[in-house]
């Protein structure tokens, strides 16, 4: 590697960064850009970069997924997921392969393929990416009520293995024709109950050598995480698990436990994340020859109409039937199967195994990727608003402080906000009486900090940081809830 292509690939880093200051600004989807950006360079742009490595791709591909996966399951919260779990579960597995059929027969019809290569193209733009969905909400300043916004997180993140399965095994069908469909059914249940099981137990182990191994240099602890994200993926693939899955159930583990250098190592992976995002949607951009999209336009349009309009309001409704959900919040999560990377990654699967038609699935894919960003993207924020399913963005406080929690101690930093007329309103903290096991670290009072002492006075609205055991944080907080008389 010489000095120029390092500089290539530094500027080509940067312009992702600043590019996605667009997305902030105008809530396009990042991963828009970052494709564009890449088809750009690319050897049609101006960049003049000649890409044609469908392996290269996959690879960087899947990497990304890997560490992407990993890091939506740290930042899953598992007491906002576990309410809707059976919902996200089906949408995740059933949806995916309903939306598959769909969109597979459609394609078949209109493109004149065979049924099974028809529904090789349904499954590999089957599943959806909740990172773009958030990303625009976010730039826009707007959040999901309810149980909306867990729901989608948990769909997107859990119905990759889904996606991939389905790539795989049809892939698999067509390149030989001796499998049986029976035969997939059993690999299906195989990859899924070894995935998870794989996950939680590698998730355990993860988070039992990150508390317990005490290395002697705080920047060893992400090596240690990253090493063992890739031992989970690896070992669950040798075993006949999905490797995706795993990935994604040990962070939920590990994401939603107590564990050494927490904060470093989230802020860690969240780059981490990002860094591969970046990585990927340039390779794939890069990877896209724009003249070959031209031909595809009219087909593209068609089958990602079936998508959008057709195949995935039907997949949310039978998935949701048995769901309390309003009508109006089924409706805005059909519009929000958004796609993202993972599609296009599998993309380059049947490249690679020299499926007949590889190249024009891989063409229409990645067309129907940019129609699906640049039209459900672009319009999230005004659906949630018009089908009166948003919520305004409460910023999360960052305190002046970091709590590294001691495999010994038993006590959680947590926050403890003071209602309006409560009874601990206007005493000083000595005056509560409160138990030895929990202690006031910090008040915070609108936009400042106090740091108390016996004397200080807890008044309406504040929010006490406080370092206690569940059993004293639970007290506390019930008699804080008591109003006083008014």
């Amino acid at each position: 590697m010489d000095e120029y292509t390092l500089i290539s690939a530094a500027l080509l880093l940067l312009f992702s960064v600043l590019v996605s200051k667009i997305s902030d600004r105008f809530g396009v989807p990042a991963l828009l850009l970052f494709l564009v950006l890449g088809m750009l360079v690319g050897s049609e742009g101006f960049g003049g970069i000649y890409f044609d490595d469908s392996a290269l791709a996959q690879l960087v591909g899947v990497i990304a997924l890997i560490l992407i996966l990993f890091s939506g399951g740290l930042s899953t919260e598992w007491q906002q997921v576990r309410p809707v779990l059976k919902e996200g579960a089906l949408l995740a597995t059933f949806g995916v392969f309903i939306t598959a059929v769909i969109v597979g027969l459609f394609a078949s019809a209109i493109l004149g393929l065979p049924p099974l290569t028809g529904l090789l193209l349904g499954s590999i733009v089957s599943s959806t990416d909740a990172a773009a969905v958030f990303s625009v909400l976010r730039s826009k300043g707007v959040s999901l009520k309810g149980s909306l916004k867990p729901l989608l997180e948990l769909e997107s993140g859990s119905n990759d293995p889904m996606a991939i399965f389905l790539t795989v095994g049809l892939i698999q069908l067509i390149t030989q024709p001796q499998s049986s469909l029976a035969s997939l059914l059993a690999l299906f249940a195989q990859q899924m109950i070894i995935g998870a099981i794989a996950g939680f137990a590698m998730g355990k182990a993860t988070l039992l050598l990150t508390n317990h191994i005490k290395l002697g240099y705080e920047g060893l602890y992400p090596v240690l995480t990253l090493s063992l994200v890739f031992l989970t993926f690896g070992l669950t693939a040798i075993i006949g698990g999905s490797g995706f899955l795993a990935v994604y159930i040990a962070g939920i583990v590990l994401g939603n436990h107590h564990f050494l250098h927490q904060k470093s190592l989230l802020h860690f992976h969240d780059g981490l994340a990002w860094i591969m995002q970046i990585a990927m949607f340039l390779t794939l951009g890069l990877l896209v020859f724009p003249s070959h999209l031209i031909p595809v336009i009219g087909a593209g349009l068609l089958i990602a109409g079936c998508l959008m309009f057709i195949a995935r309001p039907i997949s949310v409704l039978l998935s949701l039937l048995p769901s309390k959900l309003q009508s109006k919040e089924k409706i805005f999560i059909s519009w929000v199967g958004l796609r993202g990377a993972a599609p296009i990654v599998l993309g380059t699967f049947p490249l690679l195994a020299q499926v007949e038609h590889a190249n024009l699935i891989f063409n229409i894919v990645f067309f129907i990727v940019l129609t699906s960003v640049l039209l459900q993207g672009t319009s999230l924020s005004p659906a949630a608003k018009w089908l009166k399913v948003d919520a305004p963005i409460v910023p999360k406080r960052v305190y002046p402080i970091e709590y590294i929690p001691m495999g010994s101690l038993s006590s959680e930093l947590k926050e403890l906000p003071v209602p309006v007329n409560s009874s601990a309103s206007g005493k000083a903290i000595f005056e509560l009486e409160l138990p030895d096991e929990f202690l006031v670290i910090l008040i915070a009072r609108d936009n400042d900090f106090i740091l108390p002492n016996g004397g200080t006075t807890v008044q309406d609205n504040d929010v006490l940081l406080v370092l206690s055991d569940a059993e004293s944080f639970n007290k506390v907080a019930k008699n804080l809830s008591v109003l006083n008389p008014v």
